[in-house]
Formats: C-alpha cells, sequence, structure tokens
C-alpha cells in the first residue's frame, strides 16, 4: 500500500466564494475530514455544495495529541487526511502543528491547498510597512505576561500583526499604547471579506478608545514596527541603570533612553526597578 498524505487546507475567512477550488475536490476524496468544528463544516460543505466521502471527525486543541497519536498509524497505512478549521490555515493560531509534527516525524508527507489568510489580508489592507512583518498571534491573557510580551517588542523594527478576541481587544490596545506608545501607528481589522468589514487605522490610544464600543467580530491588529535606532531592551535597561547609579535621577534616565532607543519609557522605568532589585 502506499504511503498516506497529511492536507492542511485553508478555508474562508468570511466569505465562502474565496474557497480554492482544490478544497472543495479534497473534501469529496479524503478518507479523513478531520475538521475543527464539524458544525461549521458541515455548513462549509453545504455552501460549496459538496460531501465529504471520508469519515467526518473532531480535531480541536483539547483533543489534538490523542487525535494525533490515532491519525498518524492510519497515514502510515496508506490514508489521506484533510485537516480544516473554523477559519484560515490550519496550525497558524489553530489545531495543526501537533499533527504535522506527529506525521513529519512518522515520514508521512504532508501538504497544503493554500488559501484565506486574515494574516494577510490584514497587512495588505492595514495601510503599513509590509516588505517585513512578523506574527505574534494572541497576546497572553494575563496582565502582567502581556505586559511582558509586549516589552520584548517593542523595539521591534517590523511590522506585527495580531490576532485578538474582541472582549479583550481594548485592554490588548491599551497594553500596546503603553508599551509602544499612545502615537504607534496601527490597524484594527474586524469581519475581514464579512459583510461588515471595517479597517480602523490611527494612533493605538486612539484605536483603544474607539475599541470600547466597536470591538465585535472576528479581529486582527496590524502595528507598526519601531522607528529609530534599533536597541534592545536588556541593553537599553543597562544604560538605564548605569547612568541611574552614576547620580542621574532614575525617570529622567529612563526619558532620554526612551527618546534615543524609541523604547517606552514605562517599560524602561519598570524595567530598571525589577532590575536594581535584583
Amino acid at each position: 500500500m502506499s504511503a498516506g498524505v497529511l492536507v492542511l487546507a485553508a478555508t474562508p475567512i468570511g466569505d465562502p466564494r474565496d474557497a480554492a477550488p482544490r478544497l472543495r475536490e479534497e473534501l469529496a476524496t479524503a478518507d479523513v475530514v478531520a475538521a475543527e468544528d464539524t458544525r461549521r463544516l458541515r455548513r462549509l460543505c453545504a455552501e460549496l455544495d459538496v460531501t465529504p466521502a471520508g469519515r467526518v471527525l473532531s480535531f480541536h486543541e483539547h483533543n489534538e495529541s490523542g487525535r494525533a497519536a490515532d491519525l498518524v498509524p492510519e497515514l502510515v497505512a496508506g490514508a489521506r487526511v484533510l485537516v480544516v478549521t473554523d477559519a484560515g490555515m490550519p496550525s497558524v493560531s489553530d489545531p495543526g502543528y501537533r499533527l504535522v509534527a506527529a506525521a513529519v516525524e512518522a515520514g508521512v508527507r504532508v501538504t497544503a491547498v493554500p488559501g484565506p489568510s486574515a494574516v494577510l489580508t490584514a497587512l495588505a489592507v492595514s495601510g503599513l510597512p509590509v516588505d517585513r512583518f512578523c506574527f505574534e498571534g494572541f497576546l497572553p491573557r494575563k496582565e502582567g505576561e502581556r505586559a511582558r510580551a509586549l516589552a520584548a517588542l517593542a523595539a521591534e523594527p517590523r511590522t506585527m500583526v495580531f490576532f485578538e478576541a474582541p472582549h479583550r481587544l481594548t485592554r490588548a490596545l491599551a497594553a500596546m499604547a503603553e508599551a509602544f506608545g499612545g502615537e504607534r501607528p496601527a490597524a484594527v481589522c474586524r469581519e475581514l471579506t464579512k459583510t461588515y468589514e471595517e479597517v480602523r487605522r490611527g494612533g493605538l490610544a486612539e484605536l483603544a478608545g474607539w475599541a470600547e464600543e466597536h470591538a465585535r467580530g472576528e479581529i486582527t491588529v496590524v502595528v507598526a514596527g519601531a522607528s529609530g535606532p534599533s536597541a534592545s531592551l536588556e541593553d537599553a535597561v543597562a544604560e538605564v541603570v548605569a547612568r541611574a547609579a552614576a547620580g542621574e535621577r532614575l525617570k529622567d534616565a529612563c526619558a532620554e533612553v526612551a527618546s534615543a532607543t524609541g523604547l517606552s519609557k514605562k517599560v524602561l522605568y519598570d524595567a530598571a526597578v525589577a532590575a536594581r532589585r535584583t
């Protein structure tokens, strides 16, 4: 029996007409269709007028490890397994990575059906530089962890893309404004390719205020990278601590170093205080 193949297929992020023609073919021919939400899969199949010929099973973040253990032997035995998530490409902030890693380790071929991407769509319409970018996915939910994650990105020169839940959007934008500066250009893209698609552009502080009443739907946030001389947070904090040790007021040292590096004064101050305690 010939070896099987694992197929990761992108699904529409809103408009079902964006589905790649190959998606319909894969749904109709795969031996197994592993879907993040089988109810959404049924709706998508109805919209595409296709009926899966193979077995359909749930495949989500809570059962991915167990499903991977079950599916790899089927792949090795020759099955064609199709993975689809609710929207976009499997394994990109969605289930799929563990199964891909297990399949690769087992020597199974892994391929993909390219298609809609919230990351690339948001980048394209953001109006921000797109020649170099990084994808950061969802920020940590806990305030302290989120602040640390953003502090580490304060000097990132590339355009950054984030996913965020609507009920956390205001807090996330406010935290970004604190870490990156309230005037840092950004774009909030909601309901991309859907009926109520909206792209709101402005500074982070302005967008945080806007989000208090307009945070609805699927959200992708695009943030401009840091401008001016790049510096690591560690090096900048070391300079602040050294200047304070030499007699300069800590707040003044933070202001000077922030101005020279583009880092947030508050992030520098908090990090310097923590460093002096150790």
